[in-house]
């Protein structure tokens, strides 16, 4: 079993900056792909960044060059940093934790984000 717990999340004007964090239960990074997915109100979840065991990161076209997925292994906690936030990024934010061997998945709580002046 696996426990993440996001924080972070908060209000934000337009152009500012947040740094989501997502704590997991134990040391896993080696074996899970890790991710952040958002849900807008009446939209689809979808996939924000993610980062596999190696080190690869990867982004949804919407927030190439603002946000950046990135992991402390020592801590066990994935971070996303976003910057020049905009109204279109308000959305409650998962951490999500995908094995690379049994392919289950694990979510966490969300966070929300508001973008707004």
């Amino acid at each position: 079993q696996v426990q993440l717990v996001e924080s972070g999340g908060g209000l934000v004007q337009p152009g500012g900056s947040l740094r989501l964090s997502c704590a997991t239960s134990r040391s896993i990074f080696n074996i899970y792909l890790m991710g952040w997915y958002r849900q807008a109100p009446g939209k689809q979840r979808e996939l924000v960044a993610a980062i596999t065991p190696g080190g690869t990161t990867n982004y949804a076209d919407s927030v190439k060059g603002r946000f950046t997925i990135s992991k402390d292994n020592a801590k066990n906690t994935v971070y996303l940093q976003m910057n020049s936030l905009n109204p279109e990024d308000t959305a409650v934010y998962y951490c999500s934790a995908r094995s690379v061997i049994s392919n289950r998945i694990y979510w966490g709580q969300g966070t929300q984000v508001t973008v707004s002046s």
